[in-house]
């Protein structure tokens, strides 16, 4: 089967998606942590915050999308912010996955903090939201990714290091 082409700006309709599921995770990761504390929850919006500038200044501004819609509009948002990047630098980019343990951190915390929750005061809108934390966490990430962005993404076929780290069919 052909692979499909390269996107040189994504649909509204992807960029919308793509943020949708990870402002879910984020939106219910700092719903759980408000139960247990409000200053869990700044902590936790804090560490987005942090995440997402340092993903915008650091890495968006060597994206083949800089300055354009990608999968996720970030090209164009860190335009807006950060100068422009060296292209180059971005093949040479190593990612681990220890690179990517904090990002992984984002809703596993407020899962482990909803198991807490669970243990000490059973409740099935904890429960329910553990559940789609999960769901969204892996399948909805998986789905974006795989269905939405990855697959037509231009900065993959240029070379991108978390192909490296997520793909298992290339050689390293």
């Amino acid at each position: 089967m052909q692979e499909p082409c390269c996107l040189e700006r994504y649909p509204a309709m992807t960029v919308v998606l793509s943020n949708l599921v990870s402002l879910l995770i984020y939106g219910i990761g700092a719903y759980i942590l408000f139960r247990i504390s409000l200053i869990l929850t700044v902590i936790y919006v804090l560490f987005i915050l942090f995440l997402e500038f340092r993903l915008l200044g650091r890495h968006c501004v060597d994206c083949y999308y800089y300055g354009k819609t990608c999968a996720f509009g970030k090209g164009y948002l860190s335009s807006l912010l950060f100068p422009r990047g060296q292209p180059e630098r971005f093949n040479r980019k190593k990612i681990t996955w220890k690179d990517i343990v904090p990002d992984f951190l984002v809703f596993l915390l407020p899962v482990i903090a909803g198991i807490l929750l669970l243990i000490q005061q059973f409740s099935w809108t904890v429960l329910i939201l553990i559940i789609a934390l999960v769901v969204l966490g892996f399948f909805g990430n998986a789905l974006v990714r795989g269905k939405l962005a990855c697959r037509f993404c231009k900065q993959r076929e240029i070379g991108c290091p978390a192909e490296q780290v997520f793909d298992k069919t290339k050689n390293r």
